[in-house]
């Protein structure tokens, strides 16, 4: 290949570096993506299955602005399910096993055929930088490139050390090697760089699970797409089983955990708290018998089984007596087994809010080097600094999404604001305005967002608008037609009226054809009206906070009536606006007004009159 300069690279092919790639291409600059392998572009290394409590919301997000996640599930997944679907719409959550062969092959088809990106293989070995500016990337067989951004999607690579028992060794993935001179590299740069730990289950042959003596899990008769795209999915559904773990099980565990890298000293990083390791739950919940364990299909020919709730890293002898004690796979052939994987990663809040770091122009950093963990919390980081990086080289203003308008606004918020002591991982609970927050509405909330900044092609917009005219038309029906004195609008508030559950099926509604996307909606909307202004009232006063920039370089030390302890913590994260500021761990109410107040007389010393909040 002849061609060396490009306007961004992207290093790591995961699920972080497809969307960024996508994203930055798909702008029109001439976008690089440096992976190891063609063939592991978006290989789902981990559980094989998309979306789940709140990182369903994030993909109907990367979906809204034009991402390729949702599409690529839709199109391989082997079972759908919406949970919590017997509660409110601010928690309803899609979920999705999907075929992880044919999930790698769609994206990697998408990339191949995406105007103005090139894809070469390759390990990222050192960012070049000129006067703390990016300048281009040099790659571990010498190779240099030259570009004006690069994003940094390098996923669990970064001096990844595997643990199987007794056993260690670098690696990044099962098979697949450590990136140690870009962690260098980064550290030459001035970044800090610290280390988290995650883990897998072991993967059993799906031929010698005996699943008769199992519980079956199966898929929603009438599955939910991912996509704004797709109004259904008709592929089959493959159910799931849930067996247990047991007392047996648990001493065995307990007898050798001196042979648990975890708890022998071998790991020393700090791994996630809401996802732990089969020998993490016997500790922290030793008053339970048993903890359940769901075997997913990895495919849809069902060739390989995911053991999701028994994550381990104790040698292979004793995951080997752990299953002949589990019913069901007491037979089972075991594939791969369970490792626990350390890798460097560095701390967001080096971060800007368009997640460029702050000591390098033009270094951007996506996914699991920022201290997340999940494959949609990676997806949503690499379409905003994929995007990001590519405005920035064409001098255009970045995309920064609010925490009122995407959970991935909340997540790249939380990243710059809270310290992490553990890898972050998305929860409903995390939002404070989750009923805006909702999966159903992702598409209101960021497609003319998306259209904006140029990710919505024509095809997505005209759907887009024709639900839009559809949502306006019956909204309108409703609120005119009347039952009994009422308003249809009206009833939809009762909940013992029941009218939102079969309002799909009312002749006024059917009679308009309108898509079920569309009525869902409407239906929503209706019923939570009034705790959806509630809402709206405060965040009005959160973007307010939001609109009061902190100047660069703002001496803490020097502003009196602020405590030392906020004056520690406000230089650390070195926050951008006031409503940042207030979400800093540490600072209470008393300390943002002290800073309000400071702000406001800076200003007026500045221009000489009083400034507007608005």
């Amino acid at each position: 290949m002849s061609r060396r300069t490009y306007d961004c690279i992207v290093v790591g092919g995961g699920h972080a570096g497809a969307e960024a790639a996508w994203a930055a291409s798909r702008i029109g600059a001439a976008t690089l993506l440096i992976t190891m392998s063609r063939d592991t572009i978006a290989k789902m290394s981990c559980n094989p299955a998309i979306g789940g409590l709140a990182k369903g919301q994030i993909v109907r997000e990367v979906d809204a602005l034009g991402g390729l996640m949702a599409l690529a599930t839709d199109a391989t997944g082997i079972q759908f399910r919406m949970l919590n679907r017997s509660k409110g719409p601010a928690v309803q959550s899609p979920r999705a096993q999907s075929d992880k062969y044919k999930y790698k092959d769609y994206i990697r088809q998408a990339l191949e055929n995406a105007a103005n990106l090139t894809i070469v293989e390759g390990i990222g070995a050192e960012v070049l930088t000129q006067d703390n500016a990016v300048t281009g990337l040099r790659c571990l067989d010498g190779t240099s490139y030259q570009a004006p951004a690069v994003v940094l999607t390098t996923g669990t690579f970064l001096r990844g050390i595997m643990h199987l028992g007794e056993k260690q060794w670098p690696g990044g993935r099962l098979d697949e090697p450590a990136s140690n001179e870009l962690s260098d590299s980064l550290r030459s740069l001035g970044l800090t760089v610290g280390r988290l730990k995650t883990g897998t289950p072991v993967r059993l042959a799906g031929d010698s699970i005996d699943y008769d003596r199992l519980d079956t899990q199966p898929g929603d008769e009438d599955p939910a797409p991912f996509s704004f795209l797709n109004d259904r999915i008709d592929r089959p559904q493959i159910p799931c089983w849930i067996t247990w773990t047991n007392p047996a099980i648990h001493q065995l565990l307990r007898d050798n955990l001196s042979r648990a890298p975890l708890y022998s000293g071998q790991i020393t990083s700090v791994g996630p708290r809401y996802c732990p390791s089969i020998e993490s739950k016997i500790l922290r919940f030793a008053d339970k018998d048993r903890h359940q364990v769901f075997l997913e299909p990895e495919d849809e020919a069902v060739s390989t089984i995911y053991c999701n709730g028994i994550s381990t890293s104790y040698p292979a002898d004793i995951q080997e007596q752990m299953l002949r004690l589990m019913v069901g796979t007491e037979r089972a052939r075991i594939v791969h087994y369970g490792y626990a994987i350390e890798y460097d990663y560095c701390p967001a809040a080096q971060l800007k809010e368009n997640l460029e770091t702050r000591r390098i122009a033009g270094l951007f950093l996506a996914g699991q080097i920022n201290g997340t963990s999940g494959y949609e919390e990676a997806a949503g980081q690499g379409l905003i600094a994929g995007l990001n990086a590519a405005r920035k080289v064409a001098g255009r203003e970045p995309m920064i999404l609010r925490r009122d308008q995407a959970y991935i606004g909340v997540m790249i918020d939380d990243l710059l604001t809270r310290p992490i002591d553990e890898p972050y991982r998305m929860f409903t609970s995390r939002a404070e305005y989750r009923l805006s927050l909702r999966s159903d509405n992702a598409d209101l909330r960021l497609t003319a967002l998306g259209r904006e900044f140029g990710l919505t092609d024509e095809y997505r917009w005209g759907r887009f608008q024709d639900k839009l005219a559809q949502i306006t038309a019956l909204r309108q029906m409703l609120k005119t037609t009347r039952r009994q004195g009422k308003s249809l609008w009206d009833i939809l508030k009762q909940p013992q009226a029941g009218l939102a559950e079969r309002l799909w099926l009312e002749p006024e509604v059917a009679a308009m054809h309108c898509a079920r996307q569309a009525v869902e909606a409407v239906a929503i909307e209706s019923r939570y009206e009034g705790y959806l202004a509630r809402q709206e009232r405060d965040i009005a006063h959160l973007r307010n906070l939001d609109n009061i920039r902190i100047p660069d370089g703002l001496d803490y030390f020097g502003i009196s009536h602020l405590r030392y302890e906020a004056k520690e913590h406000l230089t650390a994260v070195k926050p951008l606006t006031l409503g940042q500021a207030s979400r800093v761990g540490g600072i209470t109410p008393a300390d943002i007004a002290v800073l309000q107040i400071y702000l406001r007389k800076q200003k007026v010393n500045d221009t000489g009159s009083e400034p507007s909040d608005n």
